[in-house]
């Protein structure tokens, strides 16, 4: 049978007080969501979007302003070779001013009928290569205190170069092949700096069984 604890926190609002349940020795977690009072677009043009809410906290403390930056939903994949090879790219990043060596992904579009279709359609406009099967990895924030969109995670494996790359106006993006060993080097050595393509990394590695790094 199961037992169950009410708590009564501390603290409580002008409206309201607060109880948590639990399931015994369950961790005890308050509820932290904050209530958008007010919303208002600053900025708005292409794929990058600011808005300025106003909120309350359950204490009943007004934040404001609190700034959110809206970016569409993007799609990364760690892709495999028939050979087991693993692509990166090597693209400048304008905003670092630095050459990275990342994986292949990008932005879901309108027409995507899904997350998977989204990075089946960018894998073959970066590289060029078509896979056999594609495993979902999950998915992760770049900054979730400012950024208020999902980046969807992938490990596409059985890629056979098809055709050639079909790049956006201003991409320009070598394709590069390399082992599993390998990239965990250039892991190891820090020379792969885009931290969720890092984090898409360590969770394909835990899949193929390659994590011991």
């Amino acid at each position: 049978m199961e037992v169950f604890t009410t708590l009564r926190l501390a603290w409580k609002t002008p409206h309201r007080s607060h109880y948590l349940f639990k399931r015994k020795n369950e961790l005890v977690m308050k509820d932290m969501k904050w209530k958008i009072l007010q919303s208002e677009q600053l900025f708005d043009d292409l794929w990058f979007k600011v808005r300025k809410d106003t909120c309350e906290q359950p204490n009943g403390k007004i934040v404001d302003p609190y700034y959110v930056y809206e970016f569409p939903t993007w799609v990364t994949a760690v892709a495999l070779t028939e050979d087991g090879q693993i692509i990166l790219e090597r693209q400048y990043r304008h905003a670092l001013g630095e050459t990275a060596w990342e994986i292949p992904g990008g932005c879901v579009d309108d027409t995507d009928a899904s997350h998977q279709s989204a990075i089946e359609r960018e894998l073959l406009e970066e590289t060029g290569y078509r896979f056999k099967e594609y495993h979902y990895l999950g998915k992760t924030s770049a900054n979730p205190s400012t950024n208020s969109n999902w980046m969807h995670m992938y490990l596409a494996t059985g890629g056979k170069k098809m055709e050639e790359q079909a790049l956006d106006e201003n991409e320009d993006i070598e394709i590069h092949l390399f082992s599993v060993d390998e990239v965990k080097d250039k892991l190891r050595a820090g020379e792969i700096i885009q931290s969720m393509h890092v984090t898409c990394l360590f969770y394909a590695l835990d899949k193929l069984g390659r994590l011991i790094y």
